[in-house]
């Protein structure tokens, strides 16, 4: 029976330590970090065998159009490419530009709609050399002069749309740029309001489509510069290597189950990694069709992908609560949606939407354009944005560590390196950096000082180095990671912390799934920040005694925003994130913001502040 005793005392001591947990969790999680390290095995056979080969994304959608030619590629309500005319156009404007003695290393900027000839513009510049800083549409003045110079641009390609905005910053732009003004179908014309600019519409009728000559070019050459979406400052130009390009669509594509045959939707900007790279590189690198859409509409969503026959589509920021606030439609649940993907369903919305629109599964991304910690939700688990492994946490090393949760900077143990944290403790999410493997590899922006400033240093041993994501995560005992604010967004009120982002969803459920941005804002002779609430409602349709009635029921009293202003216009980023940077600097001075102010009573409704309110406050006059 010796046996029998040892096997006893082996359960005891598991018992005992509290080591049976380990086992549980792996029980639990097996089945997802099985199916998660098999997508991720054959992620690393598919990039080491394009980087055996030396490939570049063009030479990768060659072969797709060797492949079926006369395939559809890129649809949408104006547009039916083929995989044939979408590489056509490529060589074309490759020989263009290559005529017009641009070569590898040339910088030339793209500033287009949403349209086909926007993947072939970059395609056909990728192919001799050129890399293509594909510039925000929604940019004018500085913003979009900054875009321009610090890519550091040799040429710009703009569409006709964008005449104005371009014609606006000729004189601030270096003398020695060339523009090119690209027009839409059945308009060759060219405006007079830039002189020197060149029509590419006559050049590229003249050009060949043949293959351009060949440009000696590399696996992991630049390829474009991607945005940072700037909801904090000017944007900064993030670089996107061939095999960078690669390693995003495809680690996508296996981890979420995409097939070739499936349709992709998204009515996200190109100029985008979202949209550009996980949505359209799922064409140019897999031969799938993706229909894309001039600007996103919530109400002809469903209606779109339906029309084109999607079986996957694509949401960003706040695009699934704007969807789940419109009316109901015979759309709803009428399409062949098998799979949404995104970043940013917000967990207090998510069972809803996939309720009335019949959604199957949900993939959820999180990753920065410039970033190496990215992660996937690929098992429908509400609310998580992606998970780590507990039994196999080596294989991808991404961490959550201790930090500052106003500054991000990392705390330290004594001997200088940084602390992982508990189960349910929130930090600061982190990749380790891993020089020459497209998944660990940082490779920042073309501001160098920039790029710095996300690499943090001596982290769990002396000499190694992690991207520092700057957001603020939260994992439970499984490992799965929920988002919980951006590093400086978190503010403390009444003794306790309160997340911006949480508190953002719920006013914005009560709202009535309205535009909402909450941050902290000074009030004198309080100690740290009171919560201030901006709703989008330029009808004025909010009843403020039913909306502070219903927030009682869901925000405790600390969390509850202690000022609201009504917003009759919103300034959203490209990725549909409200600019917060703005708001917080403009503060509740009535006599500088024009917009409806208000101020929660100590009996918990909400009160206009006026000017002499104002003054009072600022006097101590009025307790929080």
């Amino acid at each position: 029976m010796g046996w029998f005793f040892a096997l006893l005392a082996a359960i005891s001591a598991l018992l005992l330590t509290r080591s049976w947990r380990w086992f549980y969790i792996a029980g639990a999680t097996a089945k997802r970090d099985l199916t998660a390290l098999w997508a991720y095995g054959k992620l690393l056979r598919y990039t080491k065998r394009r980087e055996r080969l030396n490939n570049t994304v063009a030479d990768v959608f060659e072969e797709n159009v060797q492949a079926h030619p006369d395939k559809f590629a890129v649809i949408s309500d104006t547009q039916r490419w083929t995989f044939r005319q979408v590489n056509e156009h490529a060589n074309r404007v490759a020989n263009v530009l290559q005529a017009q003695g641009y070569q590898k290393g040339n910088v030339v900027g793209l500033l287009l709609e949403n349209r086909a000839e926007y993947v072939a513009t970059w395609l056909g510049l990728s192919k001799i050399g050129i890399i293509t800083p594909l510039i925000n549409t929604n940019l004018r003045g500085p913003s979009l002069l900054h875009s321009i110079t610090v890519a550091h641009c040799n040429a710009l390609i703009y569409g006709e749309d964008f005449v104005e905005a371009v014609a606006d910053i000729t004189k601030d732009l270096p003398a020695d740029m060339a523009l090119f003004q690209f027009n839409n179908e059945n308009n060759n014309t060219q405006s007079d309001a830039i002189k020197q600019a060149k029509n590419l519409n006559t050049l590229l009728t003249a050009a060949s489509v043949a293959k351009p000559g060949k440009t000696q070019m590399g696996h992991h050459d630049k390829l474009v510069y991607i945005y940072t979406s700037g909801t904090t400052g000017l944007p900064k130009a993030a670089v996107i290597s061939h095999s960078r390009y690669l390693f995003i669509a495809a680690g996508i594509h296996y981890t979420m189950g995409f097939k070739e045959d499936d349709t992709f939707y998204t009515p996200l900007p190109l100029y985008h990694t979202a949209g550009g790279i996980m949505c359209m590189g799922q064409a140019v690198v897999f031969g799938s069709t993706v229909a894309i859409r001039k600007k996103f509409s919530a109400t002809n969503y469903f209606a779109d992908c339906a029309k084109f026959n999607a079986t996957i589509g694509q949401y960003i920021g706040e695009m699934a609560r704007y969807i789940l606030a419109t009316k109901p439609s015979e759309y709803d649940r009428a399409h062949r949606v098998r799979l949404m993907f995104g970043n940013g369903l917000r967990p207090q919305i998510w069972p809803q939407f996939v309720e009335r629109f019949n959604i199957a599964k949900v993939g959820e991304f999180y990753g920065a354009t410039e970033g190496n910690a990215n992660i996937m939700n690929h098992d429908n688990t509400v609310g998580a944005i992606g998970f780590v492994s507990r039994i196999l946490p080596k294989v991808y090393p991404i961490s959550i560590i201790r930090a500052d949760p106003d500054t991000g900077e990392p705390i330290r143990n004594k001997d200088g390196l940084c602390e992982l944290c508990e189960p349910n403790e929130p930090g600061v999410f982190i990749g380790k950096i891993v020089k020459g493997n497209p998944s660990r590899e940082f490779l920042g922006y073309v501001d160098a000082k920039a790029s710095a400033k996300k690499i943090v240093k001596d982290v769990f041993k002396h000499g190694d180095m992690a991207f520092l994501s700057g957001d603020l995560l939260v994992a439970d005992e499984k490992g799965y990671l929920y988002f919980k604010d951006r590093t400086g967004d978190t503010f403390r009120w009444k003794g306790e912390n309160v997340s911006t982002s949480e508190v953002e969803a719920q006013v914005s459920n009560v709202a009535g799934y309205k535009d909402t941005v909450v941050y902290g804002v000074t009030i004198p002779h309080t100690e740290g920040r009171a919560g201030m609430a901006a709703i989008y409602d330029p009808q004025r349709e909010l009843d403020l005694d039913v909306f502070a009635a219903n927030l009682a029921k869901v925000l405790p009293a600390y969390a509850r925003p202690q000022i609201l202003r009504l917003l009759t216009k919103v300034d959203l980023t490209g990725t549909f994130k409200l600019r917060k940077v703005d708001l917080q600097k403009e503060g509740y001075d009535p006599n500088v913001v024009k917009d409806e102010l208000y101020y929660q009573t100590t009996k918990g409704r909400y009160e206009q502040l006026t000017p002499s309110i104002y003054e009072q406050l600022q006097r101590n006059e009025i307790r929080f």
